[in-house]
């Protein structure tokens, strides 16, 4: 259909458009899809199997939703791909506030119109993008926001009496008719305004300041909102649940290789750091398992919950980190390095809430140990795993590194080491070399030196060697003797 040759009513006629709801446009678009085999939400990785399926059954259904979730779970990205399941222009009466379909007006404005151009009513084409509309919940959105309100300043420059409906100002909610209104945090709205979604729910009417007004609205409802139990601010009033078809959650990504390849997709990178800094495999696996930690936590609100965005903004500082140093080393290309993680603790603090005890610990605090435990959790998976209790006349893989630092001591990796140090400090322990070389023979050199510096840290967290941090970097030493120095 050539949308720019229909310029009128009687054009639109002669076309053999037909009008559809925008439930009947989702459910029908979303089935041609699903027969082709293709992707409906591209971008959204581990709900393949949970969320997605769910989503889409509720469109078939024709239900308005509600998805229900912690913080960084895609919730408003769902909502909004939902728009390209839309036919891509649909016509309305030019000049309608509230997007009247030609063949099915509802306004009075374009019932007028209508009656008195008949086919000559000229009509305009919205673009699927501009059907999406947004508002998110706060205590201070009014009835007269969503809704409407009678608009004296109409009533006085057309001269009409307050009894009049023409002196109505409608709200987000009507001019969203034959669109996507999602409200975002619904648990945040007052009673009182949830109670006044109660008939555009159900019935697709709405009353202001006493107008016997049906507008049968046409829309799709997506709510979002976090679980009830997780905030004292307000719930969803129960009639008010009653009426949303579906109620879906989301959740965190279940494998650390899900998290790696949403924080690869969402990360805003500029193009020089992606091109000069290398960061190794193990490096994005322990920085999607420092969430993964905090998701476990006994010094993190479980309730709070720990966003994806924890992972994103904690990849652009490691990033960062590592151009800063470069920057101030000279360095054309760089590596990451673990003690570059130091770097992404302020993307941690801004994202976790703590309990009483973690407050007691501190953020930084609490920050450092979700590092140092996801170290641990990952080193069994590249090195032999260093139980708690041990026998000490059995023979460790780790006695001769360990040996090395009773006997020397110890090694200082600075903050602004250029890369050519900072690899000659490694490569001159062969203790550390043998172990790496091992047990992970095949790992490419560019890894090897971000895995010494992991096996060093890996000891620390087992309480094998002691990490202090000095004025510009971090000093590795033997336990004991690093105790006895102390004394």
């Amino acid at each position: 259909m050539d949308y720019k040759k229909i310029k009128n009513l009687g054009d639109l006629k002669a076309a053999g458009y037909a009008s559809k709801g925008i439930k009947e446009e989702l459910r029908d678009n979303l089935i041609a899809k699903i027969k082709k085999g293709e992707n409906t939400f591209k971008g959204i990785w581990g709900y393949e199997d949970s969320v997605i399926p769910e989503l889409e059954r509720a469109i078939l259904s024709r239900h308005n939703i509600n998805l229900l979730g912690l913080r960084g779970q895609a919730k408003t990205r769902l909502a909004r791909m939902m728009v390209h399941l839309l036919d891509e222009w649909i016509p309305v009466v030019e000049g309608s506030e509230i997007n009247d379909d030609p063949l099915k007006p509802i306004s009075r404005f374009s019932l007028e119109t209508i009656k008195e151009h008949g086919d000559k009513t000229p009509i305009s084409w919205i673009h699927r993008e501009d059907r999406f509309f947004e508002k998110l919940a706060t205590p201070d959105v009014t009835v007269a926001d969503l809704i409407g309100d009678v608009d004296p300043i109409k009533a006085a420059n057309l001269k009409l009496s307050y009894a009049d409906d023409r002196v109505i100002h409608f709200g987000m909610i009507p001019r969203a008719n034959r669109c996507i209104f999602v409200i975002n945090e619904l648990p945040d709205l007052q009673s009182r305004i949830q109670v006044s979604l109660f008939n555009i729910l159900q019935e697709g009417d709405i009353q202001i300041r006493g107008f016997k007004l049906r507008l049968p609205l046409d829309i799709q409802f997506v709510f979002t909102a976090n679980p009830e139990d997780y905030t004292n601010r307000g719930s969803i009033v129960t009639p008010l649940k009653d009426r949303i078809g579906s109620q879906i959650l989301t959740h965190y990504p279940e494998e650390v290789s899900i998290a790696k390849r949403i924080t690869a997709q969402e990360a805003k990178l500029d193009e020089r750091q992606s091109n000069s800094i290398y960061v190794p495999e193990l490096a994005k696996d322990l920085l999607e398992q420092i969430s993964f930690e905090a998701r476990t936590s006994e010094f993190v609100d479980a309730k709070s919950g720990v966003s994806a965005r924890t992972s994103i903004t904690g990849f652009e500082n490691l990033l960062s980190t590592a151009e800063r140093r470069s920057l101030i080393t000279g360095d054309n290309k760089t590596k990451v390095r673990l003690s570059d993680f130091m770097g992404v603790i302020p993307s941690i603090t801004g994202k976790i809430e703590l309990v009483y005890e973690g407050e007691q610990e501190g953020a930084d605090k609490v920050a450092l140990n979700l590092i140092e435990d996801a170290i641990k959790s990952l080193f069994p998976n590249y090195f032999p795993k260093i139980q708690k209790l041990e026998n000490k006349d059995t023979p460790s893989p780790y006695d001769d590194i360990i040996h090395w630092f009773f006997e020397s001591e110890g090694l200082e990796l600075m903050d602004a080491l250029a890369d050519k140090e900072y690899e000659n400090i490694l490569d001159n322990i062969p203790e550390l070399n043998e172990l790496v070389k091992k047990y992970q023979e095949d790992v490419p050199k560019k890894d090897s030196y971000f895995l010494k510096e992991f096996l060093l840290w890996g000891l620390v967290a087992h309480n094998k060697l002691s990490k202090q941090r000095v004025q510009r970097g971090y000093q590795f030493k033997d336990l004991y003797g690093s105790f006895i120095s102390r004394l």
